[in-house]
């Protein structure tokens, strides 16, 4: 078939062609690399927030205003340390099995590869992610208030299938699964979460082998649960009749209620939602059509709706949410809405599949009162003034 004179011309100025063009390597091969990297142009980090003088030990935040989708790039993923990263070598790695089990056994990471394996995509998030804010102190950006969160898909080996390896005896209540980090970061775990199928021992994420900073060459993934029970560095599970009580679940991660006492074993992340666009830090450059975008979870399974407010809380809009809506995982939603230049407060709120409807600070004062922050799934609102400037409202 002849090319018509335009589609010719075109060609023959090298547009439809591989001619010189502002979009040519400068050279055979120059943009080539043995592992990718992102654009130069593209810029986004996690904040670092070291939490003490010990080197290694505070939190990085993922964020969420720039990124797209549900699944968070590795090198993004939010950390939180106790005691540094641990320098691992996997060819001397181990995970030993002990306690109440009929045969204490130590698998290597060949050993533990050999099993079949399987992946999921759930979220992963601090207990302490928003901490601040049953307080009153409300970060200006969602990066500070809701970055020790991301999404990942991660592979391993079912939990279950490693516990019945050993042969677990009938005393075996919980298990107490302990890190490699320099404070032997560990957290007890029921006995009957640890043989649900959905509990991996992982090594991979996001198709890779787990970063350092991720728990490599092994980690608990409980989805749904908080952050700090998905040990990193796994290297040791203890069965056992009761509960460790180790720091990290009585001194820390529990909820001081306006009594006083402390709600312990508190495991379950309630449903919450965030606009991550437009959102603090932002800047609306026009009026008209803008689209509100955000991201909704819960521990207790799937997002069922999410409702968007452009009016403070006096009326609710629900917004799309997109494919693929999974359970405990992050899920997209959007919603359209027409700016015109006045001042505006704007928020989001969901209900989980289990009609939990995600509660406002108030609501959440009134039961828990102000002593502790830990899970905190208040709503978030945004202000967008009328420069088109975004702050925390």
């Amino acid at each position: 078939m002849a090319l018509s004179a335009g589609v010719a011309g075109a060609s023959a100025a090298g547009l439809t062609s591989c001619g010189k063009g502002d979009d040519e390597p400068s050279a055979s091969g120059a943009n080539m690399r043995t592992y990718g990297e992102r654009a130069p142009q593209e810029k986004t980090q996690r904040v670092i927030r070291e939490l003490s003088a010990s080197p290694g030990t505070g939190s990085s935040r993922t964020p969420l205003q720039d990124l797209y989708g549900i699944i968070t790039p590795s090198a993004l993923h939010y950390e939180r340390h106790h005691a540094g990263v641990p320098a691992i070598d996997p060819a001397k790695h181990s995970l030993l099995v002990h306690g109440l089990v009929d045969k204490p056994l130590i698998f290597t990471m060949d050993d533990i590869r050999r099993f079949p394996a399987t992946s999921r995509i759930t979220f992963l998030e601090c207990g302490g992610n928003v901490v601040g804010e049953q307080r009153g102190i409300f970060p200006e950006t969602v990066q500070g208030s809701h970055g020790l969160l991301s999404g990942s898909q991660w592979t391993g080996v079912p939990l279950g299938l490693i516990l019945r390896e050993a042969g677990l005896k009938p005393e075996a209540k919980w298990m107490l699964a302990e890190g490699a980090d320099a404070c032997r970061m560990a957290r007890s775990i029921p006995i009957e979460k640890a043989l649900d199928p959905e509990v991996l021992v992982a090594y991979g994420q996001n198709g890779e082998a787990l970063r350092p900073e991720n728990g490599y060459p092994l980690r608990l993934i409980i989805p749904g649960w908080e952050g700090n029970t998905n040990v990193k560095w796994l290297h040791r599970l203890h069965l056992t009749a009761e509960p460790a009580m180790s720091a990290k679940e009585t001194a820390y991660y529990t909820e001081i209620r306006p009594d006083g006492k402390a709600e312990i074993f508190t495991f379950v992340m309630e449903a919450r939602s965030v606009i991550t666009r437009p959102s603090g830090g932002q800047k609306l450059t026009s009026q008209g059509f803008h689209e509100i975008v955000g991201l909704a979870w819960t521990g207790r399974g799937k997002i069922r709706q999410v409702e968007v407010s452009v009016d403070n809380g006096k009326t609710w809009a629900e917004a799309e949410l997109q494919e693929p809506v999974l359970s405990k995982a992050l899920t997209a939603f959007r919603f359209p809405w027409r700016w015109n230049g006045e001042e505006v407060v704007i928020q989001c709120r969901c209900t989980d599949e289990t009609g939990y409807l995600q509660p406002t600070r108030e609501e959440l004062i009134a039961v828990r009162g102000l002593n502790s922050g830990y899970h905190y799934n208040g709503l978030r609102p945004w202000r967008v003034k009328a420069t088109g400037e975004v702050v925390s409202a």
